[in-house]
């Protein structure tokens, strides 16, 4: 995906699942350090580091255009950002920062602040949603093998059948689908930044499944929005 990007993105902003709390806050890192935020995995996880670069202007930018976003001076990559960009720019030449989700908040209240983000991409920044349409973690190992449950397939068929409609009022309001969605978003994390990206799609912009997968309780499935993408990898 990387590659196939028309333009080199001037930076790239990270709305990670794995950045959640009180307020919304951007990072100003100049050098962001590599967060290694999971446990139980294999030592090799642990020793690689993504050593892009921060984006303080552009952090600085983001409070211009919604003042209410509070600075941070500390914060470095999760993995929800850094596992994603070892494989679409592996160089890790790229400017990046992150915007946090306030976990309190309503998903109306993220789709209307990403909004306010777009001129962003009028200026080359790349906006990554980095979650999982479907994820649920506590019946990830409990069954055999990979194969998928029926409402996660469900789920996942529905969610890509309301962006192909641009049926994103829908979507906010995911719960009204009933047993499939409650079961496929126990919590809200992983779902959100799916609504920070389709927030910056432009009216006729066209957006593509770049790819498509639902492994037991997770879906693995990838969307990209317009030429310089709000592009949704999954798989952290």
């Amino acid at each position: 995906m990387g590659n196939n990007l028309p333009d080199r993105p001037r930076a790239i902003l990270v709305v990670s699942a794995h950045w959640l709390g009180e307020g919304t806050l951007v990072n100003s890192t100049l050098r962001p350090e590599t967060i290694h935020d999971f446990y139980g995995f294999p030592e090799e996880l642990y020793q690689i580091k993504y050593a892009a670069p921060g984006a303080p202007e552009f952090a600085r930018e983001v409070i211009h255009l919604i003042p209410e976003v509070i600075e941070d001076r500390r914060r470095g990559l999760d993995h929800g950002a850094w596992v994603v960009l070892k494989y679409i720019f592996p160089e890790a030449d790229i400017p990046v920062f992150q915007l946090s989700i306030d976990f309190q908040r309503p998903m109306q209240y993220h789709y209307d602040l990403s909004q306010r983000l777009k001129t962003l991409r009028q200026e080359g920044v790349l906006v990554i949603g980095s979650g999982n349409i479907v994820h649920n973690l506590s019946l990830v190992y409990s069954r055999e093998g990979n194969s998928p449950y029926d409402w996660a397939i469900e789920f996942d068929a529905w969610v890509k059948d309301r962006i192909d409609q641009r049926d994103f009022q829908s979507l906010i309001h995911y719960e009204k689908m009933g047993t499939a969605a409650h079961l496929s978003v126990p919590t809200v994390d992983h779902y959100v930044p799916l609504i920070y990206a389709l927030a910056l799609a432009e009216k006729n912009e066209e957006i593509i499944f770049t790819y498509e997968e639902v492994i037991t309780s997770l879906s693995m499935r990838c969307l990209q929005i317009g030429s310089l993408a709000a592009h949704r990898p999954i798989g952290n």
